[in-house]
């Protein structure tokens, strides 16, 4: 049988007959099928993009009913119990793990820019005292764009890869100094004897120390929520880089663009609302009214459920593992209680199950974030900085990909009809 699809149009009773390759059709296809001489064509609706792929991606798989996640291939569970982040980093971005000599080269290679221009400091230093961390976060990287100017020669690859190390290393030492701004601390430059994310954890809570010494559980913790992070396929921020690459701009302009997608509630400020969320329920003794006000339609169970996800996160799964590696250190969240006993019932109560609302990466991520001293503004800037190595990423794809083009969806005009103009003292 040939893999194709009729479609009978009852208003002609014309039939077409479209292709159909993995599992989809070219909506462009759909334009021959047109009522009569003065009609454009067929187009399709499709509101927030629910059933639409807009490109084709070897970077991130996702099978959301079996709760599966890979990188390239590989399975979230065995990146993040095997490497670190910048190793996943180079998977992410040039398709293989390295090699020992490509990560250590690699790794030598971030450790280098990881230092910002005095320029940049004098920048940063202009935000208001309480400016939130990420919307200086988002202003600086988007300022990168004019101190490295070879950043618009976009289809260099040379050019390019210096673009990839910058952003890598630099967005780190922007959200370190960005965090010491919003609490009115000097700035702290990197450390480069020490590992990406425990140099991260220097540029943040070093204070008078000759030599800051990260605490080891912690810093592997950092590790894991950065690995997880990484990259998730098509997702609001990610989309939001694809399309403004489309324009062949640079990928600095791209990523603070991308980043401010990020910060949206529903996107990457998801995990300060579930904090918010545990605060307001208050005692673990208030979550079945709780419970029952949420299904009655008042208020949200917020870090439950997922757009992709009709199981349990996987990354939830590894997230609640390794909070309480770090409660040890840093002592147990007192809000924990109250999202154990929220997740207990609700993975009980048919309502949740039969609705497939499980929770997701949102839902412990908040707690270990505020277990190792992070305030809640800070929460997108940390999805942030990993995510870069996932929109860099796909923008790279998107360039590499013939059939792309400038962004440009089509719509649905509802406006009125041809209407003449009228002068001031004739309008009504």
């Amino acid at each position: 049988m040939a893999d194709t699809l009729t479609i009978t149009d009852n208003r002609t009773g014309q039939k077409y007959e479209l292709p159909i390759q993995e599992g989809t059709i070219r909506t462009t296809d759909l334009k021959q099928i047109k009522a009569g001489p003065g009609d454009t064509g067929l187009m399709t609706y499709d509101p927030a993009f629910l059933n639409t792929a807009a490109c084709r991606s070897a970077i991130t798989f996702i099978d959301g009913d079996k709760g599966i996640l890979e990188y390239r291939g590989y399975p979230i569970e065995q990146l993040a119990e095997h490497c670190n982040y910048l190793e996943v980093a180079y998977l992410i971005l040039f398709g293989e793990l390295p090699t020992e000599a490509q990560l250590n080269t690699w790794d030598d290679a971030i450790t280098q820019h990881t230092l910002l221009h005095e320029n940049v400091k004098k920048l940063m230093e202009g935000f208001q005292y309480d400016a939130h961390p990420m919307g200086i976060f988002i202003s600086t990287v988007g300022a990168l764009s004019t101190l490295y100017r070879d950043a618009k020669q976009v289809f260099d690859q040379e050019a390019r890869n210096r673009q990839c190390v910058r952003l890598i290393a630099k967005v780190a030492s922007i959200a370190g100094y960005s965090y010491r701004h919003s609490i009115g601390r000097n700035y702290v430059y990197p450390d480069n004897d020490l590992s990406f994310t425990g140099n991260f954890l220097n540029m943040l809570f070093k204070m008078t120390e000759l030599k800051y010494r990260p605490n080891p559980v912690l810093e592997r913790a950092l590790d894991i929520l950065f690995i997880l992070h990484a990259d998730h396929e098509q997702n609001c921020s990610t989309t939001a880089m694809r399309v403004i690459g489309s324009s062949h701009v640079d990928p600095y302009s791209a990523i603070a663009g991308a980043a401010a997608a990020l910060w949206g509630p529903l996107h990457g400020g998801a995990n300060e609302a579930v904090l918010r969320m545990l605060e307001g329920i208050g005692s673990k003794n208030n979550v079945p009214a709780f419970i029952a006000r949420v299904k009655a339609g008042d208020g949200r169970l917020m870090g439950f459920g997922h757009r992709i996800y009709k199981s349990y996160d996987p990354r939830a799964t590894i997230i609640k593992r390794i909070a309480d590696e770090v409660f040890e250190v840093t002592g147990r969240n007192p809000l924990l209680d109250i999202a154990l006993e929220l997740e207990r019932i609700a993975l009980q109560d048919e309502y949740f199950v039969t609705r497939k609302l499980y929770p997701n990466v949102d839902f412990y991520s908040g707690l270990i974030y505020q277990a190792m001293g992070f305030p809640k503004d800070f929460f997108p800037v940390l999805f942030a900085i990993p995510r870069t190595a996932g929109w860099f990423a796909h923008w790279e794809e998107l360039l590499r990909d013939s059939e792309q083009k400038i962004a440009r969806p089509r719509q649905i005009y509802l406006g009125p009809k041809r209407r003449e103009f009228l002068p001031r003292d004739k309008r009504t």
